[in-house]
């Protein structure tokens, strides 16, 4: 059995001050915090494309100044208004007329418009998808239309067959 060590080569019990016992514990807090941030920001493109998270994520990269790409939400934009007539002086042109507005609660890129003209029994005579620069009867400024915002759009395609008596607008 060992014996036991003479009271002179104890180590004495080194005094901890109070601010001492909380250092390691605070310094740890912060690390933890700091590898949370880093994973936001690591994670903002994803965390920003989810509707709970981007208030946080946007308020977060003001503060360290980092980008956001722009809210994307086709679902969100509803048509309000629609309508396709033969153009009165230009036989086989079609006039196209709509409205559209931004339902999101954030602004977001223009969408692209996907025309699709049908016939009588379903079948899609034509389809073509249209960049804002092509239904935009004026260059906008903005690269974003603003949450709530209306917008007219007008314009004359060429009738890919005749027979066309439906359409459909989508928006992606």
């Amino acid at each position: 059995m060992p014996r036991p060590l003479p009271s002179f080569l104890h180590a004495p019990e080194p005094e901890v001050s109070a601010r001492a016992r909380w250092q390691g514990p605070a310094v740890i807090i912060a690390l933890a915090l700091l590898l949370l941030l880093q994973g936001v920001l690591a994670q903002r493109t994803q965390l920003a494309a989810d509707a709970r998270w981007r208030p946080l994520v946007s308020t977060l990269c003001v503060v360290v100044r980092c980008e956001l790409p722009a809210w994307q939400e086709p679902a969100a934009i509803t048509l309000v208004r629609r309508d396709i007539r033969p153009h009165p002086a230009h036989p086989g042109v079609l006039q196209v007329t709509a409205s559209f507005r931004n339902d999101a609660r954030w602004p977001q890129p223009w969408p692209a418009l996907q025309l699709t003209l049908s016939d009588v029994d379903g079948r899609a005579l034509g389809t073509r998808t249209f960049q804002p620069r092509e239904y935009l009867a004026h260059p906008t400024s903005t690269a974003r239309i603003a949450s709530g915002q209306v917008v007219d759009i007008a314009m004359d395609i060429l009738e890919p067959a005749p027979g066309v008596v439906a359409f459909t607008f989508d928006f992606h």
